[in-house]
């Protein structure tokens, strides 16, 4: 049996959306040069075969890849001893390693001027490559500078920076000396970086003097200064020079840059086992207090490896443009991490999609030559409403896989992305993961060859993952065609051990709701054929009359309407049906639709799509969302806001406002927003 390896193209073939699906080779071996690990299992021939034996023989399959794909100090005795009932989690037992050899030091013993980063600056055509002989040395370098100001290993160190080389560079220093770092998105405000340096207990900063984005300058430093006014555990700050402009440095402040350059380009790496502590990201939560979520070692750098090549399709002298920022899970995994263990080229992308046009991010694919591209829905839909000129005006041969991350995509933006910025030729991959998974869990490929990819769907479980659907009673949803609650059924090497100095609360958010089992929060529909589709979070699905429905659903229903840029269902409380749909829509440029008719046709479009259940009591224009930095809705807060509920809006840290920082200020702007220039009846009292 040989693996046929294909490029996949897809051609539309009828108004109603349907694809047909074309396959081209363009290369033949057998199925060890897919995966050259197989010849270690016995019996697969395939792609299925293989992910068969990936959740069956789990020791096997992930014992293989981990001896041929990372470079250990130490090898491993034991593969895994996991147990989700008890809410244990550890692979790779004995095995020492450390992260910044797998992801530097090797890549430079073979190619050591091959570019490792290539820094997309805010202003177009300034990106600068950096090799990894450069980026090895600049890690060394910093690695030496924190360990002669004190940073020790397990201590917690915070970086508050943009995309930029430097950023990388100190996530792979603190990973080289066993130093645990915690990325803070460079747009929070104070106060929300005051929450995670306090709940990490951290004595270290690394900041920049300034960030520059979207053709504006933000004053990072003073950010900081802020901040720690209330952390007096900080004892040491490092300010890189992004900008030449000078800024007030304290006792505190060390110029990063200058400190630097006094030390040697050689820095020992340590030894550090497998579930020694590689990162904390933060991520909100409802309570009030941002989670600190802890990844490990050895099975988070194999995990995101593993997925970025298979996932994508990612060779050697691909160029790989992921254009989420290094502040979230998305960035860590496959801006920095995968690419980098991978020994690939990455992007860094320091600007935003509509600077200095709405033409930003095809004018940086057909420049830098991106062949893989993977950003958010939330960008794909706000730039289709500028139209397709923005995109053919520029040359996009380069791409050979699109990827969405970070929410479902909608139908309509699934089939603009795939029809106009793909030309039709490229697959689109639209993945399912979280930060809680460290890597993708569910995404249309990798597959068999010819497999068929539906748009709006991630379809398919990586390997290892082996998901499943509850009822509310917590029995498995054995049959396809059937809506639950997905978990995921067995451990994978990828995924968060615990939250930060809280493991009870781990353990009662993941592990305590569906015992045996980690409940992802979110929920999703099998479909006949047996693929997944992402309904949306729990919390997002309404029950309208005992119809359960994903509030997804209906936004993407809504979003097909050629008036509507985004829109946002939730559930508020309905004294005949228990809950009923209440939409808010943000409208394209010049719709020309008055309200009431805009209304009327979006309630018949649900009831086609759906059902008449389905079709929301309430539709609100809105000029804004309320959206995390990240760009996912935050219907939470929508909720708390229609049920007149604003002084229980919880963790609002991640909230997309710069104007505002106080929270009652807050609350009520998005209030104003929200109901503003509206003509229906309001829900809220």
């Amino acid at each position: 049996m040989v693996w046929l390896l294909v490029r996949t193209c897809f051609h539309k073939i009828a108004p109603g959306g349907k694809f047909s699906l074309k396959t081209r080779a363009w290369s033949r071996g057998p199925l060890t040069a897919y995966m050259p690990e197989a010849t270690t299992f016995p019996g697969p021939v395939d792609h299925q075969g293989l992910y068969q034996v990936s959740i069956e023989q789990t020791d096997a399959f992930w014992g293989a890849l981990a001896r041929s794909r990372l470079m250990w100090i130490n090898p491993f005795h034991s593969v895994s001893n996991c147990n989700l009932q008890q809410g244990h989690v550890s692979w790779f037992l004995g095995g020492q390693l450390n992260v910044s050899v797998n992801c530097l030091d090797r890549h430079v013993h073979q190619s050591p001027n091959k570019v490792a980063l290539i820094w997309e600056k805010d202003e177009p055509g300034q990106e600068e490559r950096i090799t990894y002989r450069e980026l090895l040395e600049m890690t060394c370098r910093l690695g030496n500078t924190l360990k002669r100001q004190g940073v020790k290993k397990g201590d917690r160190v915070v970086i508050y920076m943009p995309p930029c080389p430097m950023a990388v560079a100190s996530m792979l220093a603190c990973a080289r000396i066993g130093a645990i770092h915690t990325v803070v998105f460079a747009g929070f405000s104070s106060v929300a970086l005051a929450d995670r340096i306090q709940d990490a207990n951290s004595e270290t900063v690394i900041t920049v003097n300034q960030s520059v984005r979207g053709g504006k300058v933000v004053e990072l430093k003073q950010t900081v200064d802020q901040a720690i006014k209330n952390c007096p555990m900080v004892k040491r700050v490092f300010i890189s020079k992004r900008t030449d402009a000078k800024v007030p440095m304290s006792a505190l402040d060390i110029p990063l840059e200058e400190e630097m350059m006094k030390e040697d380009a050689n820095c020992e790496p340590v030894a550090l086992e497998s579930e020694d502590f590689l990162f904390l990201l933060y991520t909100s939560g409802s309570t009030g207090k941002p989670k600190g979520l802890v990844h490990s070692q050895a099975g988070y750098l194999l995990y995101t490896a593993v997925t970025h090549k298979y996932v994508f399709d990612y060779h050697d002298g691909d160029v790989f443009g992921c254009v989420a920022d290094i502040g979230w899970i998305t960035g860590h995994s496959y801006v920095v991490y995968g690419p980098l263990c991978n020994g690939g080229t990455t992007v860094l992308f320091e600007s935003t999609p509509l600077y200095p046009n709405p033409g930003r991010y095809w004018e940086t694919v057909e420049r830098l030559k991106i062949n893989q591209f993977y950003g958010a829905p939330t960008a794909i839909r706000l730039l289709l409403s500028y139209g397709d000129n923005w995109v053919k005006k520029y040359d996009r041969s380069s791409l050979k896989i699109l990827g969405s991350v970070g929410e479902p995509i909608n139908t309509e933006a699934w089939e603009w992305f795939f029809n106009v910025v793909g030309n039709g030729r490229c697959p689109v991959v639209d993945t399912w993961w979280q930060t809680e998974t460290g890597g993708i869990c569910i995404a249309p490929r990798p597959s068999n060859p010819g497999d068929e990819i539906l748009p709006a769907m991630a379809m398919r479980p990586f390997f290892g993952i082996r998901p499943s659907l509850l009822d509310d009673k917590g029995n498995v949803l054995a049959q396809n065609d059937v809506s639950g609650a997905l978990c995921i059924s067995q451990a994978w090497p990828g995924m968060a051990r615990t939250i930060y100095n809280d493991h009870q609360r781990f353990l009662k958010t993941y592990l305590m709701p569906y015992p045996g089992y980690f409940f992802t929060g979110d929920g999703a529909y099998q479909t006949r054929k047996g693929y997944y589709q992402l309904t949306g979070r729990l919390d997002d699905v309404i029950n309208v009359s005992g119809h359960r429905l994903g509030t997804a659903e209906i936004e993407d229903v809504m979003n097909k309407h050629e008036a509507v840029a985004e829109s946002a269902v939730i559930g508020y409380p309905h004294k005949i049906k228990g809950e009923g749909a209440y939409a808010f829509v943000v409208l394209k440029e010049d719709s020309g639709l008055s309200q009431e008719s805009l209304a009327s046709e979006l309630r018949g479009l649900v009831s086609k799509e759906i059902a008449k259940y389905a079709a929301p009591e309430y539709i609100q224009v809105a000029r804004h969302l309320p959206k995390t930095r990240s760009g996912k809705i935050m219907r939470r807060v929508l909720k708390k806001v229609v049920e007149n509920k604003t002084d229980e809006l919880g963790d609002l840290t991640t909230l997309d406002d710069q104007e505002a920082s106080p929270l009652r200020t807050l609350c009520e702007r998005y209030v104003c927003l929200i109901l503003k220039e509206t003509e229906y009846t309001s829900v809220v009292a």
